[in-house]
């Protein structure tokens, strides 16, 4: 892990606003941002202890529309504008049969799908204002390789992936960078209790997810801020409407 002086000040300026900041991977892509000299915002159902003290804060439910809106009007009126968007939050609650619908498929939908998309079209007028930026969409390897009790997390990534592409098509033209990083298995605590859940779910004593993966090792939240931090940075200038998979070479692998 880098030192923050080590990390180039070449956001310095910039406005950014991350979903899901309080803890894990968002907290990891806050600070990476704030070492590399940006104001940043952020928003989670609650602050933790790692959520980085020197971003804005402000709770808030992704999940709902009221929730997306209240956000991106706080974060406007605390920046002043915004250049980077980062749609991190998202997850599932229920580990389920894929004909379970009533149980958790809104949800997965609404916090990993529309959450992104309504908040994009709160803040990208802004981003005109500004006369461009960069959105990054946390996606995830479930959508090519999906276990079938996470198959409405799945398909909610794989409908932020294909909107992500389009609306990287339709922003491009007015400087607005839209790219996706799709990731493999990080240890975070929202996937340490996912992952234990999976374990239950198929009723194994335990799984070894390192085997799967040929660098030998699961992700570290840093290594996802390095990889979002250099995709909103302008030594991007030039990727636009593609996914990154980060995931230590196990799709490359199946």
């Amino acid at each position: 892990m880098r030192l923050a002086a080590d990390v180039p000040k070449e956001l310095a300026g910039k406005r950014a606003v991350v979903t899901g900041g309080s803890r894990g991977i968002g907290a990891a892509i806050v600070q990476h941002f704030l070492d590399a000299g940006a104001s940043v915002v952020t928003s989670a159902r609650s602050a933790t202890e790692d959520t980085p003290s020197a971003a804005t804060f402000v709770k808030a439910d992704l999940s709902t529309r009221d929730g997306v809106r209240e956000f991106a009007d706080a974060a406007l009126e605390t920046l002043g504008g915004v250049d980077i968007v980062v749609n991190n939050a998202g997850g599932c609650r229920a580990f389920q049969s894929a004909l379970d619908i009533e149980n958790d498929w809104q949800y997965t939908m609404d916090i990993n799908f529309l959450a992104a998309v309504r908040l994009n079209s709160a803040l990208v007028p802004a981003m005109r204002e500004s006369g461009g930026g960069a959105i990054v969409h946390v996606s995830s390897i479930a959508t090519i390789s999906s276990y079938p009790m996470i198959l409405h997390y799945a398909a909610a990534k794989s409908a932020l992936e294909t909107y992500s592409k389009g609306l990287a098509a339709q922003l491009a033209p007015e400087g607005i960078r839209v790219v996706a990083v799709s990731l493999g298995n990080v240890m975070t605590p929202g996937a340490d209790e996912a992952r234990e859940k999976i374990v239950d779910y198929l009723g194994a004593e335990s799984e070894e997810w390192a085997d799967e993966i040929p660098l030998g090792r699961l992700g570290q939240p840093q290594d996802i801020a390095e990889a979002v931090g250099f995709l909103a940075s302008p030594r991007a200038a030039w990727i636009t409407g593609s996914s990154l998979v980060i995931d230590g070479g196990k799709i490359a692998a199946l």
